[in-house]
């Protein structure tokens, strides 16, 4: 009997301290808690930021203060460089609240999430990809938006990596004696990307690709 009297009391005491620790902690209230993440979010602790945003939510989700700790909880991610996080963040910001003044600055975000992961030509292009649908959804969306000329220059940009992709495939098939894929590469540059550097290169190819894809 005294064994199980035991480890009853110790589970009621760790359950107790469990119980007043979040008792204590949610002493503070919605204007402490926005107070404390804003301050961390300046001084740049942005891990601080997302705990005292992320309980302000959790705690007073109906707190005036719950949207703004949604994008700040976003914006800290990002600052931190965790885009992953900051683009279910941002997305889901842009889900629960599509008419919120913010969306311009949301989707322009999304995609500088997506532009800053891109790599070198011969990595994976997703990243440039879905920068440009970001980027592209702002400007036909909220022209008038003063993210939209930045989103412009970054689709200059993440069209410069994609032509290099482009180019870099094309040439991998075309030495690898993968003619017609190659030659599919190639005009698929050209059509896409017909004012890149890139795609004059893949114009002179063209022409003893197809040739050497007919013997083939």
């Amino acid at each position: 009997m005294k064994p199980l009297f035991l480890f009853l009391t110790l589970v009621f005491l760790v359950s107790g301290c469990a119980l007043f620790e979040t008792s204590h902690e949610m002493e503070k209230n919605a204007e402490e808690l926005v107070s404390e993440g804003s301050s961390a979010f300046i001084a740049g602790n942005y891990k601080t930021a997302v705990k005292s945003y992320t309980d302000l939510k959790d705690w007073y989700p109906f707190s005036k203060y719950a949207i703004l700790a949604e994008l700040k909880i976003a914006d800290a991610h990002y600052h931190l460089k965790e885009y992953d996080e900051a683009i279910l963040a941002y997305e889901a910001f842009e889900k629960m609240h599509p008419k919120n003044d913010a969306i311009p600055y949301v989707i322009y975000q999304t995609g500088l999430s997506w532009f800053n992961q891109i790599e070198t030509i011969d990595r994976d292009h997703t990243p440039a990809k879905n920068s440009v649908i970001q980027f592209n959804r702002l400007i036909d969306q909220y022209p008038a938006s003063e993210y939209t000329q930045k989103a412009k220059e970054n689709i200059q940009k993440c069209s410069q990596n994609l032509s290099g992709h482009e180019l870099y495939v094309a040439n991998f098939y075309y030495k690898t004696k993968q003619y017609k894929a190659a030659l599919k590469r190639y005009e698929h540059l050209v059509e896409n990307y017909p004012d890149s550097k890139e795609s004059k290169e893949a114009l002179n190819k063209i022409p003893a690709c197809k040739a050497l894809a007919n013997k083939h």
